[in-house]
C-alpha cells in the first residue's frame, strides 16, 4: 500500500520540531534541509511543501521563539497580582515551566545571533521588551520609574546570566531560592502564604 501524501510530507510542526532539536543541540549550522529530511525519514520535497526555502524555516523558528519566550514572559508580568511579590512569583513561573519559557531555545537563539546581524537586532529588541515588561510590573506596584527600570534590568540580566552560564542546579534548589530572589529583586520579604502558593504550583 502506498503511503498517503500527508504521511510522506509530515507536517509543518514536525519539521519545525526537528529543526528546533537540531538548533538547541548542534547550533544553526546543523539545521539543513537534507539533515532534517534524514532525521524525519522524509524526502526533501516534503520540506518544500511547507517552507519556500531554508530562510523561511529560520523565520518560523525565530517566530516560535518570540511567541513562546518573549510573549509568555510579557503575559506573566501582566498577570493578576496583589503586590510586587506575587507579581514576581508569576514571572518566576517562567524559569520553572519550559512550556512558558524555553531556556534551551533562548540560549540557542543567543548563540545564533552571534553570527546573524538581523537576529542580533531582533534579540536586542526582545530583551528590551522583556526588560520593559518587568519594569512596567514594578511601576504598576508603586515603584518610581528609575527604580523600576533598574530592577527590570536586574531581573532580566540575572536570568540571561543563568541561561548563558548554563547553571546546573536541581529543581528543588531552584525552588528554594526563588523566594530569596523575590526578596532581593523587590526589597520586600514575601509572606509565607505567597511562598506556599507559588511552591504549590510547582510540586
Amino acid at each position: 500500500m502506498t503511503s498517503s501524501p500527508t504521511r510522506q510530507r509530515g507536517s509543518k510542526e514536525l519539521w519545525l520540531d526537528a529543526a528546533y532539536e537540531m538548533l538547541v543541540s548542534d547550533g544553526i549550522d546543523a539545521v539543513k534541509v537534507m539533515a532534517l529530511a534524514k532525521k524525519l525519514n522524509q524526502s526533501r520535497t516534503g520540506f518544500y511543501w511547507f517552507f519556500a526555502d531554508l530562510n523561511a524555516l529560520h523565520i518560523a523558528m525565530i517566530q516560535r521563539w518570540e511567541n513562546q519566550n518573549t510573549q509568555n514572559l510579557v503575559d506573566r508580568c501582566k498577570a493578576d497580582a496583589t503586590n510586587i511579590c506575587t507579581g514576581l512569583f508569576n514571572l518566576m513561573d517562567c524559569w520553572l515551566d519550559p512550556s512558558l519559557f524555553d531556556a534551551r531555545l533562548d540560549l540557542a537563539i543567543r548563540n545564533w545571533a552571534r553570527v546573524d546581524a538581523d537576529l542580533e537586532a531582533r534579540l536586542s529588541a526582545a530583551d528590551r521588551v522583556r526588560i520593559e515588561a518587568v519594569a512596567g510590573m514594578f511601576r504598576h506596584h508603586g515603584f518610581c520609574d528609575e527604580q523600576a527600570q533598574v530592577r527590570g534590568l536586574t531581573v532580566i540580566y540575572t536570568q540571561i546570566g543563568y541561561i548563558s552560564m548554563q547553571v546546573a542546579e536541581t529543581r528543588q534548589d531552584r525552588l528554594a531560592r526563588v523566594p530569596h530572589y523575590v526578596e532581593l529583586f523587590s526589597g520586600i520579604n514575601p509572606s509565607p502564604h505567597e511562598v506556599a502558593r507559588f511552591l504549590a504550583r510547582h510540586v
